[in-house]
């Protein structure tokens, strides 16, 4: 979960409000016929219309009427993060199209984009066996089970090779090992942090940490190498790091993947980049994020071309659109590469401000029809 920042708000805020206005009239009726919950954020409440649904299909459509950028979150019954929407602006409006099981889960509106916020219980009864089944979908899914399996794998290998070097002290080249090291995770984040435990022991900034909290992470060890010149007295963090990669390695397979959580979790992956590492803070000390950015749109990409013939079959204009969106971004990140930098980009810091938004407003063409994947998914 990240914070937002006034850099992209305005691409974002177009965006969602594109986005609900090409729904026009079905968006009353839910996104692929789903049942359709509203929900309605302030900065201290988060009111849904609905206490109780049946299982299956269901749209989120919440308003923020608060006065900052608030996030939506469906959390099971233990915690886990169902899926999210992140950077919804003061005063506009989205939808969120999960599949949801029968159960209790939380339904979370977190004002400032905290993780934290008011929330209401939704019981969620019956059985979704009533809808269609589809090969290819079930195809989708196990075919993304592997790609993370795969991608944890890779982050944990390349994560010990990358403390190996902190550990003896060898800067320069745990300098070159650690933008590689954090691919495969930036690929597969949503599913990452859906164990929320997770997530801020490896990935948190220091912006990010709350009062008493124990900075662990790629980010401490980040800052060691390029600010101070010297890893002396990391070498703790760097064995936590891979010792808390191998808790998610060992976690990541029971993890829950459906066909609406991975194009949500693809929608996720571009707000990443659009309204949250576009400013240069996620790497602020190794200046690497553009190899995050592209590792990011490799993931969202990846979801893509698995649920692609579905979404060709259901609405192949959207699948025209996605295919010439990825393609203009894949271009333009392009432009940065350098074999000689760190990962094959040129360092972020080398970036002006118009730049910047170019690379914003391309992330944020792409994420709008992106968003409509969950719906079309889940017809």
């Amino acid at each position: 979960m990240r914070r937002a920042h006034p850099i992209a708000l305005a691409g974002a805020t177009a965006v969602l409000i594109s986005t609900l206005t090409a729904c026009g009239d079905d968006a009353a009726k839910g996104t692929g016929g789903a049942s359709t919950i509203a929900v309605t954020a302030t900065d201290s409440s988060c009111a849904i219309a609905k206490k109780s649904v049946a299982a299956g299909a269901a749209t989120f459509k919440v308003t923020n009427n608060g006065s900052r950028p608030t996030e939506l979150e469906i959390l099971k019954a233990d915690g886990k993060v169902v899926s999210e929407r992140e950077n919804i602006g003061p005063g506009t409006a989205a939808e969120l199209t999960v599949q949801l099981a029968a159960g209790t889960y939380k339904v979370l509106c977190s004002p400032g984009m905290t993780g934290k916020g008011p929330s209401q219980v939704i019981v969620v009864s019956g059985s979704s066996g009533g809808g269609r089944a589809d090969l290819s979908l079930e195809q989708a899914v196990a075919g993304y089970r592997g790609y993370v399996k795969d991608q944890v794998d890779d982050t944990l290998a390349k994560t010990r090779t990358f403390a190996a070097a902190v550990k003896a002290g060898d800067v320069a080249r745990a300098k070159k090992l650690y933008a590689p090291s954090r691919v495969g995770w930036e690929r597969i984040e949503p599913v990452a942090e859906s164990f929320g435990d997770i997530d801020p022991k490896v990935d948190l900034r220091e912006a990010d940490l709350e009062q008493g909290q124990t900075w662990t992470g790629w980010h401490r060890l980040e800052k060691a190498l390029w600010k101070a010149g010297s890893v002396k007295g990391q070498q703790q963090y760097a064995g936590r790091l891979v010792a808390d990669l191998e808790a998610l390695q060992q976690r990541v397979g029971g993890a829950e993947i459906t066909p609406t959580s991975m194009s949500n979790g693809a929608k996720e992956l571009l707000d990443e980049v659009a309204t949250g590492k576009i400013t240069g803070e996620e790497e602020a000390y190794s200046h690497t994020d553009l190899v995050d950015f592209a590792a990011n749109v490799d993931g969202a990409e990846k979801v893509y071309r698995l649920l692609e013939p579905v979404v060709r079959q259901r609405d192949a204009a959207l699948a025209g659109t996605i295919d010439d969106e990825f393609a203009k971004v894949k271009r333009l990140l392009a432009t940065y590469k350098d074999g000689a930098g760190d990962g094959g980009y040129v360092s972020y810091d080398t970036v002006g401000e118009a730049k910047r938004k170019e690379l914003s407003d391309a992330v944020n063409a792409l994420g709008e029809p992106l968003s409509r994947l969950a719906g079309v998914v889940a017809r």
